[in-house]
């Protein structure tokens, strides 16, 4: 956002000018000053015609005069609170996050290529080994962040690309990505779309993937060894699992072993899963607070004891309960929070959320 010069005129003109100049669509009832120096100004009143159209004529000629509007509704009465200063489209140089892919690619063949070889001089010696878990993982993150990508862009939201994190000592060597939005989304309707075009995004490389994957392993018995890392299954898993095998897996000491393809498939649903956790900054948060609004944050707030209770059958869910509780509390609040999804985004997002049942995994991983 980028702040303009001082008005000619003090608040309560500044105020009087913004009431005439949105007078066609929003009936003026009451003035306020805010924060920011007493330049924040509140109008309250009533819109004149449907949210979606007021927003648009009200931002275009708040602009011309240096603001922003926000507009909220409580109890029938409509809120329009002029923020100085009017977001601009920036050019940026992600320098960095191209650096970070680089980087994250050798760790991701790091990781795999460990998990497969016998010692360091081994993989050393053949350094690709990990490839196809890599390139198979890595394909199915990179959708998801660039569809976030692409659609941010489409509506017109100045966003980064994708920053990567490495972190070649872990199982998967990366911890996914994240993206710096540095302008505000306009309606829950654009909340709604970037939320939901990361999950798609991926699932439409994962699912394939996983399949192909499933038909290249094999259903063995399960030795009887201690230290042998198992996956866990998630509804849409068993499903998948069924129609390749004609089985519930496991069942009876058999279960398949995992080529490396399916099993990046199955990291990118898992991933994907946890992005879809309705709370906070989340892809599942976006989409819960464009079909809910407000009252999206009492899923963020029943996450925390959620994942805590689930820490009782898997320790991992104790860290998501501790970044759900520092980062997971904050909804992804638009300008225009009045403006409803239609029924086609509703059941788009309802079909997402219940694509997070289907792959919601209460046990991820277990040793045996």
């Amino acid at each position: 956002m980028t702040d303009q010069p001082e008005a000619p005129y003090g608040s309560s003109d500044a105020g009087r000018v913004l009431a005439e100049a949105i007078q066609a669509v929003f009936a003026v009832e009451g003035i306020t000053t805010g924060a920011r120096n007493g330049r924040t100004i509140r109008l309250q009143g009533r819109l004149l015609t449907d949210s979606g159209s007021a927003y648009a004529h009200i931002a275009s000629r708040f602009e011309a005069l240096g603001y922003t509007p926000i507009i909220r509704e409580n109890g029938g009465t409509a809120t329009v609170t002029a923020m100085p200063g009017v977001f601009a489209a920036s050019t940026t140089r992600d320098r960095g996050a191209v650096i970070l892919f680089a980087v994250t690619v050798l760790s991701m063949l790091f990781a795999a290529g460990a998990a497969q070889a016998p010692d360091l001089d081994w993989l050393l010696r053949n350094p690709l080994v990990g490839l196809p878990f890599a390139a198979s993982l890595l394909a199915i993150l990179a959708a998801h962040e660039m569809g976030h990508y692409w659609m941010s862009r489409r509506l017109g939201i100045a966003a980064s690309l994708p920053y990567f994190i490495p972190m070649p000592l872990s199982l998967f060597g990366t911890m996914g990505a994240i993206m710096r939005t540095r302008s505000p989304m306009r309606n829950r309707k654009q909340v709604l779309a970037v939320g939901a075009a990361g999950p798609i995004a991926g699932l439409i490389l994962a699912i394939p993937i996983l399949i192909l994957g499933l038909l290249r392993s094999q259903v063995q018995p399960i030795p009887m060894q201690e230290g042998l890392l198992v996956e866990g299954n998630s509804l849409l898993y068993l499903g998948l699992k069924y129609l390749i095998f004609g089985r519930i897996l496991p069942q009876n000491g058999m279960d398949v072993f995992l080529d490396p393809v399916a099993f990046a498939a199955w990291a990118g649903l898992l991933l994907t899963s946890l992005n879809l956790i309705p709370a906070g900054q989340l892809d599942g948060g976006h989409i819960a607070y464009a079909l809910l609004g407000r009252r999206a944050k009492w899923l963020s707030r029943l996450a925390i004891p959620a994942t805590a209770a689930l820490g009782l059958v898997w320790n991992g869910w104790f860290i998501w309960t501790v970044l759900l509780f520092v980062f997971g509390q904050r909804n992804a609040e638009p300008l225009d929070d009045i403006t409803p999804l239609n029924s086609k985004e509703r059941a788009l997002a309802i079909g997402l959320l219940l694509m997070f049942v289907l792959l919601f995994t209460p046990v991820p991983m277990s040793i045996s």
